[in-house]
């Protein structure tokens, strides 16, 4: 019997039957293409946690605290995201990669979509919040299982004066899934009543997140089955190798690498989730014009992230990286100040922290991967994709606000400045192993 991986894996390579050889912009276009609809279905959960599930799911609770357990349940996807790498890394060598991408990213779309029908706390109780953690487990698992490898293949086929402009066009796919994501939000939230919206308004994105899957699917098989996957594969550069084996031959690498982007991925969640639920929260502002200036925002982020491949190839991506932790400690001096600055002091807020992102998570990705033996890059690199998100991101949301309303907005300042700093002794720890592994 075929199965409808195999069939969407042929028709794929079918594609490429008359290329004899696939550049690394193609691999490129697929890349960016999967990362959008990875991080507009993150996104649109992310604003729902603000302006949707405090007063859908947590009804009996006032909305600070609402929006705390919606950040606590929105953890749970990132805690749950390398038990999914385990299994569908499983999946993978025992069926292929077609099967694996193929269940994953229907697990991500089902979840997903799964959330779009949640009733009200108002119509089974407390159910509903063990579903939306249920759904939100699912989103978790299914992102551990779409890691495709097509960043490590980019990375290994760009050329090595581009490494840096290569390594930062995967990352233009989460500032384009936020910009979607946020003006979907910022027009149902503006141009429906209240009562439409939370009726039915706010659905509409998660079932736009689903088709999105579908087509992001077909875009991710259609790369991963080039000649240069296929041979860097059945070589063993790209070939999964179990996670128990992963951890003991590269378990300090991970972790470093875990370490490294620390400072990115906290401002990532600082300039993305946190502001929304603070000036939601705390302020006369609505929400859809913050919306508004967050997509704008995140226009600059993604020029950001262009230059960051330029400055990456010319000074090296790791001193790119330690220099961005800098200017993100540098931030967290004044950036409080300036959220609670008005319609003003957001906007420069915003601005200049997307700014930095983009060029500090232009180069964020896979910045030790090097330093992995080849049979085991594949693996490793997905674990510490899931572990960096973890550590830097996951809780990144719950602790700013959590901070923030009891001992005030230089708080979360400080919360950077604390992953700023975790970031410069990774890289610094990082330089000394490969000191000492080359004397």
């Amino acid at each position: 019997m075929t199965t409808p991986a195999s069939t969407f894996e042929r028709d794929a390579a079918q594609l490429h039957a008359h290329e004899e050889h696939v550049q690394p912009g193609e691999i490129a276009v697929g890349v960016v293409i999967g990362r959008a609809s990875e991080f507009f279905d993150f996104f649109v959960y992310a604003i729902a946690s603000v302006v949707v599930f405090p007063k859908l799911v947590f009804p009996f609770t006032d909305a600070l605290t609402g929006t705390l357990y919606s950040f606590a349940i929105f953890a749970f996807a990132f805690i749950a995201r390398p038990f999914g790498t385990a299994l569908f890394m499983t999946v993978e060598r025992h069926y292929g990669r077609g099967a694996k991408l193929t269940s994953a990213l229907f697990l991500l779309g089902t979840s997903t979509v799964a959330i779009a029908f949640l009733p009200s706390y108002e119509d089974i109780g407390a159910t509903v919040i063990w579903l939306l953690a249920a759904f939100r487990i699912g989103q978790g698992l299914a992102w551990g299982g779409t890691w495709d490898g097509l960043a490590p293949l980019l990375a290994i086929i760009a050329p090595e004066a581009r490494r840096g402009w290569y390594a930062m066009l995967p990352q233009l796919g989460a500032l384009i899934g936020l910009i979607v994501a946020s003006a979907l939000f910022a027009f149902f939230l503006g141009n429906l009543s209240a009562e439409d919206f939370f009726s039915w308004g706010w659905r509409y994105p998660f079932f736009v997140a689903f088709a999105i899957n579908v087509v992001a699917l077909f875009a991710r098989l259609r790369m991963a089955v080039t000649p240069e996957y296929v041979e860097l594969f059945e070589s063993g550069d790209l070939e999964p190798q179990r996670i128990s084996d992963t951890v003991k031959s590269e378990g300090r690498g991970i972790l470093i690498g875990a370490f490294a982007p620390l400072a990115t991925f906290a401002l990532f969640h600082m300039v993305t989730v946190f502001p929304l639920s603070w000036v939601f929260l705390f302020t006369e502002e609505r929400p859809t014009r913050f919306l508004l200036i967050e997509a704008t925002a995140a226009f600059c982020g993604l020029l950001a992230v262009f230059a960051s491949g330029m400055v990456a190839d010319r000074i090296g991506r790791r001193r790119l990286l330690g220099v961005s932790a800098v200017a993100i400690a540098v931030f967290s001096g004044f950036a409080p100040q300036l959220l609670a600055g008005g319609v003003v002091g957001e906007t420069v807020f915003m601005v200049l922290a997307f700014a930095l992102l983009g060029v500090s998570f232009g180069q964020s990705s896979g910045v030790v991967a090097s330093n992995f033996s080849p049979k085991f890059r594949y693996t490793a690199s997905a674990l510490t994709n899931d572990l960096a998100w973890l550590f830097g991101a996951g809780f990144a949301p719950l602790a700013a606000l959590l901070l923030s309303s009891h001992f005030g907005l230089l708080a979360s300042g400080a919360y950077l400045l604390s992953g700023a700093v975790c970031t410069l002794l990774a890289l610094r720890f990082n330089n000394r192993l490969e000191l000492a592994a080359s004397s």
